[in-house]
């Protein structure tokens, strides 16, 4: 390797090291919006203006499979990042597709709970209570959606370019957003289901 090849190198090692960094801010300042959230929830859940409680909405057993479903995507993701780390373009694809299917089950798992909700009356709108609720839960289930659009486009790369450094760093970030969404969901079954449904 001569002098020029080893510079860019370092150089790409550097970009590297500060686009992780850089997703890690991020990552932060999305735990304080949900910290927010969960805040604001904690303050308003009792709020039902003489509605149902969330012992009463909540299905528990439901909860629980959604949860299954996430951390068996998290597994998946990790298994994906270690086909990443041994070069297997194929095992990655295919263990970011299965990712892919979990992530959209645990979508229309929420989705049908939403639809169970709206369908008994007892939308958004109806008390504090559920507005907290639909925004906590709503705003978990968007970074899910996001991060299914990121893996599609970063999946095509892969596909298209193979394992290259920029891909594989693409495919980190990916990575740390997926568990950070599955981290922040054990705090939200522990809080909002097994706390408020029990």
């Amino acid at each position: 390797m001569n002098e020029h090849e080893h510079h860019i190198d370092l150089h790409f090692i550097e970009v590297s090291k500060n686009t992780i960094f850089g997703f890690w801010v991020y990552l932060m300042t999305d735990a304080i919006l949900f910290a927010t959230l969960f805040a604001t929830y904690a303050v308003l859940h009792d709020n039902t203006f003489g509605g149902p409680s969330a012992r009463e909405l909540f299905s528990l057993p439901h909860a629980l499979g959604e949860t299954i479903v996430l951390l068996a995507s998290s597994l998946t993701c990790a298994l994906a990042m270690v086909a990443v780390s041994k070069s297997d373009k194929t095992k990655t694809i295919g263990w970011y597709g299965a990712t892919f299917l979990l992530g959209v089950c645990f979508l229309a798992m929420v989705g049908t709970e939403f639809a169970r909700l709206i369908a008994s009356g007892n939308g958004w709108d109806r008390n504090a209570f559920l507005t907290a609720y639909f925004t906590l839960i709503g705003t978990h289930a968007l970074h899910i959606v996001f991060g299914l659009l990121f893996m599609i486009v970063f999946l095509w790369e892969v596909f298209r370019r193979g394992l290259v450094p920029v891909t594989i760093r693409r495919l980190t970030c990916l990575k740390l957003f997926w568990f950070f969404s599955y981290f922040i969901w054990i705090f939200m079954f522990a809080i909002v289901y097994l706390i408020g449904a029990s």
